[in-house]
């Protein structure tokens, strides 16, 4: 057995398929537009606000595993949109395009023929590729629980 070849197609299903819910494709598909940018009573943030931190997050997490020279935005601040709603439905559509596309190129990087995922990288403080996988599979996992209750909260899941 090729445990690289395992443990990347384990790392493959924590970053795409469904666990412990409905994966975030799921969670976000058919949410009607008018329902994105709301703030339900005495929640933090709408859908838009936890889509638009997954992304940034994700985004962040792809680049610093890729770059040695990447700066990260400033916490919490750069990780968070302040509008509650996206400007239109092409800005709600790119961002979820966006994950996607991350998600596909950090894939890319964990079945790189010349991957190592367990040495850490030459910078940071101890990171390596099968960290961060788990770090945006659980990221995303825990964000798409909350935006699983907000539409719950709203009535929108269909």
């Amino acid at each position: 057995m090729d445990i690289k070849k395992e443990i990347v197609k384990t790392l493959k299903d924590l970053l795409l398929k469904a666990h412990a819910h409905v994966s975030f494709a799921e969670a976000v598909k058919g949410l009607p537009a008018e329902l994105r940018g709301v703030v339900p009573d005495r929640l933090p943030y709408s859908i838009w606000q936890l889509v638009e931190h997954i992304r940034i997050a994700q985004a962040d997490i792809l680049e610093f595993s890729r770059d040695a020279d990447y700066k990260s935005p400033r916490w919490p601040e750069g990780y968070w949109p302040k509008s509650p709603a996206p400007a239109n439905d092409h800005v709600w559509q790119k961002s979820l395009e966006q994950i996607k596309a991350d998600t596909h190129a950090f894939i890319e990087l964990l079945e790189a023929p010349e991957a190592d995922l367990f040495t850490p990288f030459p910078y940071g403080d101890g990171q390596h590729l099968f960290r961060e996988a788990v770090l945006i599979a659980d990221h995303t996992s825990y964000h798409t629980g909350e935006i699983i209750a907000v539409r719950r909260l709203l009535n929108a899941w269909k």
